[in-house]
C-alpha cells in the first residue's frame, strides 16, 4: 500500500484502524462464502482472521521477523534493511496493533452479522 502514515504512535494507530477495516471486510466476504457452502461460523472466523492478518500485518510482520532473525553483520546491511521500513522505531508496536485491529475487525463483523442472523431467525419463526 502506498498510504502515507504518520510516524510514531499515531501512525501505528492509523495502521490499526486500516487493519480493523480490512478484518471487517474480509469477514463479510468469508461470511457469505461460508453461508453458501454450508460451513460453520467458526470456519468464517478462522479463515477471515488468518487472511486479514496476512493482508494487514504481513509486510510489517515479515520486516520484524527479518530484523530479529537474520544476521545483519555489516552496518551497510543494517542501513539497507532499516531504509526499507517506513517507521523502524515503532515497528513492533505497529505489528501488535495491526494484529489486534484485524482480529477486532473480524470480531465486530461476526458480532454484526450473527446478530442480524439471530434477528432474522426469530422473525421467521411461526
Amino acid at each position: 500500500m502506498n498510504l502515507v502514515l504518520h510516524y510514531g504512535l499515531l501512525g501505528s494507530l492509523e495502521a490499526a484502524l486500516i487493519a480493523l477495516a480490512i478484518g471487517f471486510v474480509v469477514f463479510a466476504l468469508w461470511w457469505q462464502v461460508c453461508k453458501r457452502t454450508g460451513l460453520s461460523d467458526g470456519h468464517a472466523i478462522a479463515w477471515a482472521c488468518l487472511l486479514a492478518i496476512a493482508i494487514a500485518a504481513g509486510v510489517d510482520s515479515w520486516n520484524l521477523f527479518y530484523l530479529g532473525m537474520m544476521g545483519l553483520e555489516s552496518p551497510l546491511y543494517v542501513k539497507l534493511a532499516l531504509a526499507s521500513i517506513h517507521d523502524p522505531d515503532q515497528l513492533g508496536t505497529r505489528v501488535v496493533l495491526e494484529l489486534i485491529g484485524a482480529t477486532v475487525g473480524v470480531g465486530l463483523g461476526w458480532w454484526l452479522f450473527s446478530s442480524r442472523q439471530s434477528l432474522r431467525d426469530t422473525t421467521d419463526a411461526p
